[in-house]
């Protein structure tokens, strides 16, 4: 027997859990759908950031030094599998072309409009859903170990004066104030004073699809590849049988293109892969908010395990087994930035990240299918904008006054769907 609901949401991510919950709030019946439960992707592995910064995004390198870093495959904060290099070449080439100053106008100015929100809108979950005791209000910090990086935020810091974002710059003594057991060979600081952080990123998601669930909303374990248009509506088959809704949405972040190309979609989008080991913190060290190493691109955070070290950036197929070498590079940087002793975890954690060429994530209605929505490809920034993105769409859905423009993150943009 076939189950009816108004509306399918595929991938129970931060994003799809957030689209999911806004959805129940106004009123639709919905049924969550993956094939793990909630939060046990790429939202339990991230740094736990909810951003008030990241005006400027990741672009092509703008110097031959720079190329060459990476091409050589040795730096802390890039990674490379040579055949996945090659299948990414017009990626790449995408990202050149949104490197120039006017496509990182248009970059910060959207993005802004995601992330003024994005606080408001987590506490207003996380206080319904009791995972206010994750939360912390004390900003983060971005380190640069050198005047020559540290020069490189100007246009950062333009963006956030226009927007404004607080932020202060600290010297080395300043900085001690704030995180004591920090060491080693610091030019400057960035204290990004409205940004906060959480103390599992993957428990925040699923207190929020427990707050769903008690909210009359369903979720299923099920499998989203088996989307079909069926009767003017979608239907999709889990362990629970048959559901079939009116309106579908898909989240799936880096899995979004095993639903959408079969319907004829072929987004250009790339899969970033990253890591995580905890270690526990040697003696009484301690840290209050993740610290951004930005010369050598690696996190330290502490969280509910530890302090979790977060590597960059790894180009390699979305199925491909791990290959950590990020872990061990950064680490040789973050034991020399903080105490750290042994690892708690008996592995790294690898995840992947869903980006567009142009940083921004698609939340709109499908190019071609007017009862199918889409709400991916949020890169860096996913644990950021999920509720914001989520009741964005919830807005767009039911026809109410959206809070931002979301013209920005429109599917049309790509042309080629």
């Amino acid at each position: 027997m076939v189950q009816k609901v108004d509306v399918l949401v595929l991938g129970a991510g931060i994003v799809g859990v957030s689209a999911a919950l806004h959805l129940a709030k106004r009123g639709r019946n919905v049924v969550l759908v993956d094939r793990k439960e909630p939060g046990e992707e790429t939202s339990h592995g991230n740094a736990g950031v909810i951003e008030r910064d990241g005006f400027v995004p990741i672009t092509f390198p703008d110097s031959l030094r720079k190329l060459i870093r990476y091409a050589l495959n040795r730096s802390p904060e890039a990674h490379y599998h040579p055949s996945e290099l090659r299948k990414a070449m017009p990626w790449l080439l995408q990202l050149r072309a949104n490197s120039d100053s006017i496509a990182i106008d248009r970059f910060a100015r959207a993005v802004d409009q995601l992330e003024r929100h994005a606080v408001r809108e987590h506490h207003a979950l996380s206080r319904e859903a009791q995972a206010s005791r994750y939360f912390r209000s004390n900003g983060w910090l971005h380190l640069y170990r050198s005047a020559a990086s540290f020069a490189e935020t100007d246009l950062e810091l333009h963006y956030a004066r226009i927007f404004g974002a607080g932020y202060e710059v600290l010297e080395r003594e300043a900085l001690r104030d704030l995180e004591p057991h920090l060491m080693g060979a610091i030019h400057k600081a960035i204290h990004w004073q409205d940004t906060e952080s959480v103390s599992s990123p993957g428990d925040v998601t699923k207190a929020y699809a427990g707050l769903f669930r008690r909210g009359g909303g369903r979720f299923v374990i099920g499998d989203a590849t088996s989307l079909e248009a069926n009767s003017g509506g979608w239907m999709v088959t889990t362990r629970e049988g048959k559901f079939w809704a009116d309106h579908a949405v898909v989240a799936l972040g880096p899995w979004s293109p095993d639903v959408l190309k079969p319907l004829g979609y072929d987004f250009p989008l790339l899969v970033k892969r990253g890591y995580h080991i905890h270690y526990r913190p040697l003696g009484g060290a301690y840290l209050n908010r993740p610290v951004l190493d930005r010369d050598n691109g690696y996190v330290i955070t502490p969280m509910e395990r530890g302090v979790r070290l977060t590597t960059g950036i790894e180009f390699a197929d979305r199925d491909a087994p791990p290959t950590p070498v990020q872990i061990a590079r950064t680490k040789a940087y973050a034991e020399k930035l903080f105490p750290i002793d042994v690892e708690v975890d008996s592995e790294p954690w690898m995840g992947s990240r869903p980006c567009f060429a142009d940083s921004l994530p698609i939340i709109s209605r499908s190019p071609r299918h007017e009862n199918l929505w889409l709400d991916f490809g949020h890169g860096h920034i996913g644990f950021t904008t999920g509720p914001i993105s989520g009741r964005l769409l919830a807005e767009m859905m039911t026809g109410t006054p959206t809070i931002i423009d979301p013209a920005p993150y429109g599917a049309r943009r790509f042309l080629q769907v």
